[in-house]
């Protein structure tokens, strides 16, 4: 890798900039906090001063994946990684089951009811629009990427979705800014994440890094039972774990593997629905229109978040009709108060979920025109283990734990002796996959 001059402005930006050329030709541009120091190319002075005593670790996001679609064949890398550490084959995404909300709880260790960020479609009630969550305002508690800062530790984030970088802002220490963004996903490609991804551990070598690998989750979002839809999910996976592999072997001849450790994991995983199974709740409450004309839908997939925006006297009995007519749907699964699933002011007054096989489209039947949804409890299994070259990693075992999304900030604390956060934790540390020292 060849550094290249760097971008930025001081006069408006007190980032750092680094462009970084690649094998292929094009370039990374990464970006970091004031005063972070770039290494380009490991030398003798910067290696450690005890072999193996440093501690990387490694957060690697496949967007969407279905556990059982980690197999031999299809997905050999992570298959291996899978068994040769500790596996939770019970997993499970939390509320809402979508991509914003469960990478914040990665990265704080709380629930939405603390974070503030509970889907990634809201109703904004101070602006009056629907919105995504991708503000770093937005997210009100502290995350491990700027805790681990504050203890001289550096941390960094390669984010495919233009959101996810959006709303952790700038966090972490070193930051890719996701490009080049796929047209109406926005998302950027894998091989470019991670391009990135390498680009960042061979000229900043944080503590930490967290990635998003996107393509599955996008590829997933257009998948039908047809052929050649199918083919292009296997194919997303089939490249996914190519890239995956491609990371462990640059770790491994950069000499970096020994005291690296891996959680991969997934933000949730992907339900399809067939074009007659599609629930409208506009439509339902079309016979109503005085509750029609004052609820507003925070759209998520599998889930819908309905608002009251109607007279305040009126609400209780609004929402318990509104209830009646939406649960009578033979889609819907079951609603709930957001605060029966931990999910703060911010997912309005009812949660409606869909059933396996069927999806919302809001105001119309067409409106979502998206065959692969999530968000609601069909997606919640996830593949969840911990794997690595450090000693540090215990020996390759299958626990039956009910790890969570929101385990990873404990787990990685706990690996770096990271007191918890004012309040604590809502997740639990999995460090039994673990050997804990100093």
């Amino acid at each position: 890798m060849t550094p290249l001059p760097g971008a930025g402005s001081a006069a408006t930006d007190r980032r750092q900039f680094l462009r970084i050329a690649i094998g292929t030709g094009a370039a990374v541009l990464l970006s970091a906090a004031p005063g972070a120091v770039w290494a380009v190319a490991p030398t003798a002075a910067t290696a450690e001063a005890v072999p193996g005593s440093r501690t990387r670790v490694y957060v690697l996001v496949v967007d969407g994946c279905r556990p059982d679609e980690i197999t031999t064949h299809l997905t050999p890398r992570l298959h291996e990684l899978r068994t040769g550490g500790t596996n939770f084959p019970a997993a499970r995404s939390l509320p809402i089951m979508e991509t914003i909300p469960n990478h914040v709880m990665m990265m704080t260790g709380v629930r939405p009811d603390r974070s503030g960020v509970s889907a990634n479609a809201v109703y904004d009630r101070a602006e009056g629009v629907v919105r995504d969550l991708d503000r770093p305002t937005d997210l009100r508690f502290p995350t491990l990427l700027e805790r681990l800062r504050e203890t001289g530790r550096t941390t960094g984030s390669v984010l495919s979705k233009a959101y996810l970088f959006g709303i952790f802002g700038e966090r972490a220490t070193y930051r890719w800014e996701p490009s080049p963004l796929v047209p109406i996903t926005d998302h950027a490609p894998d091989q470019f994440t991670m391009d990135a991804l390498i680009a960042m551990v061979d000229s900043a070598d944080p503590d930490l890094v967290f990635t998003n690998l996107g393509d599955v989750d996008r590829v997933g979002h257009s998948d039908v039972t047809g052929t050649t839809l199918r083919a292009a999910r296997t194919a997303a996976l089939a490249s996914a774990d190519h890239q995956v592999g491609r990371f462990v072997d640059h770790l491994v001849a950069t000499d970096r593997w020994s005291s690296s450790v891996l959680i991969v994991l997934a933000d949730h995983s992907m339900d399809w629905s067939i074009p007659t199974n599609v629930i409208s709740v506009d439509q339902i409450l079309s016979g109503q229109p005085e509750l029609r004309d004052n609820i507003v839908i925070g759209q998520n997939g599998g889930a819908d978040l309905l608002y009251w925006v109607g007279a305040a006297e009126t609400r209780t009995a609004a929402l318990a009709s509104v209830r009646d007519l939406v649960l009578a749907h033979p889609g819907v699964l079951s609603i709930a108060d957001p605060s029966e699933l931990r999910l703060g002011v911010e997912a309005g007054d009812l949660v409606v979920y869909c059933r396996a096989g069927w999806r919302f489209s809001d105001p119309t039947v067409v409106a979502n025109p998206i065959p692969g949804n999530h968000g609601h409890p069909a997606t919640e299994p996830i593949p969840f283990f911990i794997t690595g070259g450090s000693d540090r990693v215990g020996p390759r075992r299958v626990l039956s734990d009910p790890a969570r999304t929101v385990d990873v900030a404990p787990t990685i604390g706990a690996l770096f002796a990271l007191p918890p956060p004012e309040g604590g934790y809502d997740g639990v540390s999995r460090s039994g996959a673990f050997t804990l020292v100093g």
